[in-house]
């Protein structure tokens, strides 16, 4: 019998592995479906990135329509990768149901072990979550590029998304619900007006990154913000935009951006304007939402 300790180690990853990552339920994709803020840059990146006849993976592909999105821009072939048997069996239908299932080809792979039969051009993975937190996309991203080059040697594909860019920025937020006070972790829609939320100071980058590039093991900042707004600081906003696709002659990027996630502080300040405020905090990509623990102290000076 294995030790209680190892036991309960192994019960975590069982969970983590079940309700996170590759593994998002079916009902939930259909809001993901409907927000067309994410949808639309979506099939605008993947019509400019994919030309007729490539060869595309959609890693983590879900109900597949980003591999949907790439056979309708003229690709060849796409592998749509996803573990979740039910999001596959519904991948299978929804892409016959599109009329591309001829060049479509659905694999019941984990996406973080799948490596093409042959070298492609494109890889689409959207296993993305505000602050890099909860969903895989690092991880996947990172074993693929290695299993990828050992197999096929280099170029790497391109990548869509391409790259993030991450912000943070402190807030006075309203923790109080009918006479009740409640503070955790929650999430905003970018294009909702949000009246229980004071925004401090203007939002501050604290990471980013290309696909292509090196993917970190930490994301870490330690900085200073300084205050616009008095208000009472306690919590802090985690802005996570997505480069879908970099239009370099074009001179712009196809944008997505993740719902702002709030983040309540142990410890909150009073602050006026002027005020130089140090925030920290360190995190695993992919880790839960409970990883990202800021602390935030009022500055000498």
């Amino acid at each position: 019998m294995l030790p209680s300790v190892e036991r309960y180690a192994r019960g975590v990853a069982a969970h983590e592995s079940a309700v996170l990552g590759q593994f998002i339920p079916l009902h939930y994709h259909y809001h993901m479906l409907t927000d067309e803020s994410r949808m639309a840059p979506f099939a605008e990146a993947i019509a400019l990135v994919v030309a007729p006849g490539m060869r595309v993976v959609d890693l983590g592909a879900g109900t597949g329509v980003l591999s949907f999105f790439a056979a309708r821009a003229g690709a060849g072939s796409v592998w749509s990768v996803e573990a979740n048997p039910e999001l596959a069996a519904a991948a299978r239908t929804n892409l016959g149901r599109n009329g591309v299932a001829d060049r479509v080809h659905v694999v019941d792979a984990d996406a973080s072990a799948y490596v093409p039969p042959e070298p492609v051009d494109v890889v689409i993975c959207e296993m993305l979550h505000t602050g890099l937190l909860r969903e895989k996309q690092v991880d996947v991203l990172r074993a693929f590029k290695a299993h990828y080059l050992e197999a096929h040697g280099p170029p790497l594909p391109r990548f869509v998304p391409e790259g993030y860019v991450q912000a943070v920025q402190p807030v006075q937020q309203d923790w109080n619900y009918a006479g009740y006070a409640a503070e955790f972790p929650h999430f905003q829609h970018p294009s909702v007006e949000q009246t229980r939320t004071v925004a401090l100071a203007d939002p501050a980058l604290y990471d980013s990154g290309l696909y292509e590039g090196d993917l970190p093991e930490v994301i870490a900042w330690d900085g200073m913000i300084v205050i616009g707004q008095a208000g009472h600081l306690n919590a802090l906003r985690i802005i996570t935009k997505n480069l879908v696709a970099i239009v370099a002659a074009e001179g712009r990027s196809v944008d997505w951006l993740n719902s702002y996630m709030i983040v309540p502080l142990a410890e909150a300040l009073d602050v006026a304007a002027g005020d130089r405020v140090r925030i920290a905090f360190s995190y695993r990509p992919g880790a839960q939402l409970d990883a990202l623990v800021p602390t935030v102290t009022r500055a000498a000076g």
